[in-house]
């Protein structure tokens, strides 16, 4: 990704949410009171590039908010349950990203 004020090319290792051809990112910081600095970072510059399995992906990160992020909160949940405990922690929504093919 790129960094939001420094505009340079961050790599950085984060779980990810597999769904269909697309990835789901969980902006959580572990339930702490602010976003994580790559939340900043992808909505500043949503086009990004994954590695999986020595296989890289070009993606567009977009914030799912409202139904649809009401739909993936879910699968997320069942993917690591400790995201609802962290949602318990903070007052805060926790950002669910969608990473869809560009």
């Amino acid at each position: 990704m790129t960094g939001a004020k420094s505009g340079r090319r961050r790599t950085l290792p984060l779980m990810y949410i597999p769904h269909g051809d697309a990835v789901i990112l969980v902006a959580s910081q572990g339930g702490a009171p602010r976003h994580p600095a790559w939340y900043y970072n992808l909505m500043a510059h949503p086009d990004i590039e994954i590695e999986v399995n020595g296989r890289s992906r070009e993606l567009r990160a977009r914030l799912v908010e409202g139904a649809e992020r009401a739909e993936l909160w879910p699968v997320c949940v069942n993917r690591w349950p400790g995201y609802e405990g962290y949602s318990k922690r903070t007052t805060r929504e926790i950002p669910v990203f969608l990473c869809e093919p560009r």
